[in-house]
């Protein structure tokens, strides 16, 4: 008995979409960090030798940890950048939207190895977590005249409420 194994390494992949212009396919950008080796090598390296070199003097200077600070440390990290071709089948995809990609059993063609799971954040559609309406940058894209209507319905309801008291 033969067990399906999947085509590619990763099965579940997060995204940016880059490009929609093949029919039923989206352009997926994947940024990872990964350790660069040699930097951390160099880090390493660096922290003995300012060890040894503090440790060698008889009397410590006022900022004697400075040494042990290296301009490296915080490039050990950098991004990798993978580009996948992804099914989607309903062409809902957008350039811009963060996606969820999921990897085919079997390549569908040479390039396209992953399907469109589900599309986790689409661009232009922010929604105010607090007030749960929909926003563009400090503004809310509902209509003044509702939002009037809203204050007005408001007020009068408040004026029925005295009225009866």
């Amino acid at each position: 008995m033969s067990v399906v194994r999947s085509y590619v390494h990763a099965k579940w992949i997060v995204g940016k979409v880059i490009g929609t212009a093949m029919q039923k396919t989206a352009k997926v950008r994947v940024t990872r960090l990964v350790l660069d080796p040699y930097l951390l090598k160099v880090r390493n390296s660096s922290v003995i030798t300012s060890m040894f070199w503090i440790l060698s003097r008889k009397t410590f200077p006022n900022h004697w940890w400075e040494p042990l600070i290296c301009p490296s440390f915080s490039q050990q990290y950098y991004n990798k950048r993978k580009t996948y071709f992804a099914h989607d089948a309903l062409q809902q995809c957008t350039v811009g939207d963060i996606v969820l990609l999921k990897a085919l059993p079997v390549a569908r063609t040479k390039h396209v190895k992953h399907e469109l799971a589900e599309i986790v954040f689409k661009v232009g559609q922010v929604i105010d977590p607090v007030t749960g309406k929909p926003c563009a940058g400090t503004t809310y894209l509902e209509s003044p005249v509702s939002l009037e209507t809203a204050h007005l319905t408001k007020n009068l309801g408040e004026l029925d409420l005295s009225s009866a008291q």
